[in-house]
């Protein structure tokens, strides 16, 4: 992963600010589904917007475990649009081909997020863990890596 993603990283459309951790769980929205917040921007910072679409879009590919994913959950029942409609939207508004790019941008998000755990499980390791499914989260890096990588091969990863 270390030497695929930056030898295969996708022609950048344009830079804005990027959040970071953009997912349905840090979105406020008001009684007819309009945003009207979004929360938690302390791994803001400038970039390729597609990078957070696509960390939203991999909410739609994970399982609804009591977190943010949404496999396995009857969408259009929660007045949630399916993976595709949501590609096709961002598509179209942001003028940015997304479907083609899916797999390249997942296989990054997920080794972005393994990272991330893995530094969770050090803070385990440490003893210096704040939060209380810290452990729990901890063990779910080998499971991202494995997941990032399933996805690098989708998007022409050798191996």
């Amino acid at each position: 992963m270390i030497a695929f993603l930056p030898e295969t990283l996708p022609a950048q459309s344009r830079t804005s600010i990027v959040h970071g951790d953009y997912r349905i769980d840090n979105v406020v929205y008001d009684g007819d589904g309009t945003l009207t917040a979004v929360l938690d921007w302390e791994l803001a910072t400038l970039g390729d917007p597609l990078a957070d679409f696509s960390y939203l879009a991999m909410q739609w590919m994970m399982p609804a475990d009591g977190a943010a994913g949404l496999a396995g959950l009857d969408l259009p029942a929660l007045g949630i649009p399916g993976l595709e409609q949501i590609v096709q939207r961002y598509s179209e508004r942001a003028n940015v081909p997304v479907a083609g790019q899916l797999d390249w941008y997942f296989a990054y998000n997920l080794f972005r997020l393994a990272g991330i755990v893995q530094g969770i499980k050090k803070r385990v390791i440490d003893g210096t863990a704040s939060h209380a499914q810290a452990a729990e989260m901890a063990k779910k890096v080998p499971t991202l890596a494995s997941a990032a990588w399933d996805f690098a091969k989708k998007a022409g990863a050798a191996g």
